[in-house]
């Protein structure tokens, strides 16, 4: 009986061996799933959408690991805080390699990830905040980056003094930073420091450190619309997309009818505006804000007789829906944009100004053009022909004529064989129409249909 009941437990052992076997051998033979992708540019817009785009495809591709090829040396703080955000909220393990620097919102967005690595010569840190020129942002700003730096830190079990030390100047950490300077690590200080899990020269060298020997591997491939919403955000391009949208609504007030500069301006504005909605930017009360706007100074010419608090509400309602569609915000909480809000305001009134400049300058050359003849008035003023310029010494209150251009408000109409500028009422008097004048005051003449 003793006997049977070893054999039986050998049995039994010999199996949960075998079972156990098969197990280790189909653990062994399935492979790791590596997802990968590169933040080479500034952290922008363009970074922000690509790195969504990533972890997305990551999360479809069923992936193991996303490993992070970085080269930067910064951005934007609002999208690097939503870049950190993404990595931090990933269930999939996540690894940085520091492909040479990983500067200002970059060092950020590299201690969010699981592990970081870093190349020979490699560096990591100077996270101040600063503005478009690189003038330090005040203490406000940069309270709110040692905030996002130091709980980032913690949530990877990172020294969060240190982080501190890569903002402030004035932050000491006894054997690693003295007062005065901001912190930067090198690859072999990050190593001492535990801000650094390895020394690496490639992605290959990262996975055989980590012990990933089996694996499968998917690199991110970008689409031609992934480079046109990224040169279509830069400031530079939005800023002539600006320029091309105040200068054609410019130039279309001045001409009759729907012209080329219409088209101009509307183009201009779906370029500008699409990318930063797709970015995630550009929100739909901003659009509309823009759209009010125009609306407001159509009605101050067209509607409103001279200029006042519709045409000044309706100039800042433009310049803030273009303003605010370029910087990321919580309706109107910007606290966590940094200078980008200023920047933001500056790209829009320069733009404005530089179109309105370039009007005044070109605009009479550039309307002479065989392309252009069509949206600009061709009637020339002659005095051979009876046009005056003024009539002080009559008063045709009561004449009546036709228009000889539109009026929108303001054009030219004849009567008694002879020109006159005119202002209509307020509606719009499409050419040829049949006028009376109604009001005649020094050099200012004002008419209506004819009814």
């Amino acid at each position: 009986m003793i006997q049977r009941i070893y054999f039986l437990f050998l049995a039994i052992i010999s199996i949960c061996f075998s079972v156990n076997a098969q197990d280790t051998t189909q653990l062994s033979n399935s492979k790791i799933k590596v997802y990968q992708f590169r933040i080479s540019e500034e952290i922008a817009p363009a970074a922000w959408r690509k790195t969504k785009q990533a972890f997305k495809e990551a999360n479809e591709y069923k992936a193991d690991v996303i490993l992070i090829d970085m080269n930067t040396y910064g951005g934007m703080l609002d999208m690097a805080d939503s870049i950190r955000t993404i990595i931090l909220e990933s269930p999939i393990k996540t690894v940085v390699f520091i492909n040479n620097n990983a500067a200002s919102a970059g060092a950020l967005i590299a201690i969010a990830c699981d592990k970081i690595y870093m190349r020979n010569a490699a560096s990591i840190g100077a996270a101040s905040v600063v503005n478009q020129t690189g003038q330090v942002m005040p203490e406000k700003y940069q309270s709110y980056m040692r905030s996002l730096m130091r709980a980032t830190a913690e949530a990877n079990n990172r020294d969060p003094r240190i982080a501190e030390a890569f903002v402030d100047s004035n932050i000491i950490v006894p054997g690693v930073k003295a007062r005065g300077t901001v912190l930067t690590f090198t690859t072999s200080e990050a190593i001492k420091n535990k801000y650094c899990d390895g020394r690496a020269e490639s992605i290959a060298e990262i996975l055989k450190q980590e012990n990933i020997n089996n694996y499968e591997s998917k690199t991110q491939e970008l689409t031609w619309v992934d480079y046109a919403l990224d040169f279509l955000t830069k400031p530079a391009i939005s800023g002539i997309l600006i320029l091309l949208i105040i200068g054609g609504i410019y130039f279309e007030l001045q001409a009759p009818g729907i012209g080329f500069a219409l088209i101009v301006a509307v183009i201009a504005a779906a370029l500008f505006f699409a990318p930063l909605y797709l970015q995630g930017l550009a929100a739909n009360w901003e659009i509309l804000l823009f759209v009010i706007g125009i609306l407001l100074l159509l009605a101050e010419i067209f509607i409103i007789p001279g200029f006042g608090v519709a045409g000044i509400l309706g100039i800042i309602c433009i310049i803030c829906g273009l303003a605010f569609s370029l910087v990321a915000n919580n309706l109107f909480d910007f606290s966590f944009t940094g200078g980008n809000l200023m920047s933001a305001f500056g790209i829009v009134i320069v733009s404005m100004f530089a179109s309105v400049i370039l009007a005044l300058v070109f605009g009479r050359n550039l309307f002479n053009s065989p392309l252009f003849q069509r949206v600009v008035l061709k009637d020339e003023q002659r005095a051979s022909e009876g046009y005056i310029s003024s009539a002080t010494k009559l008063d045709l209150t009561g004449k009546t004529g036709f228009a000889l251009t539109d009026l929108r408000p303001s054009g030219k109409i004849l009567i008694d064989n002879v020109r006159y500028d005119a202002l209509s009422e307020g509606e719009f008097i499409i050419k040829g129409t049949e006028v009376v004048v109604i009001k005649h005051e020094t050099i200012s003449i004002f008419v209506r249909k004819l009814v």
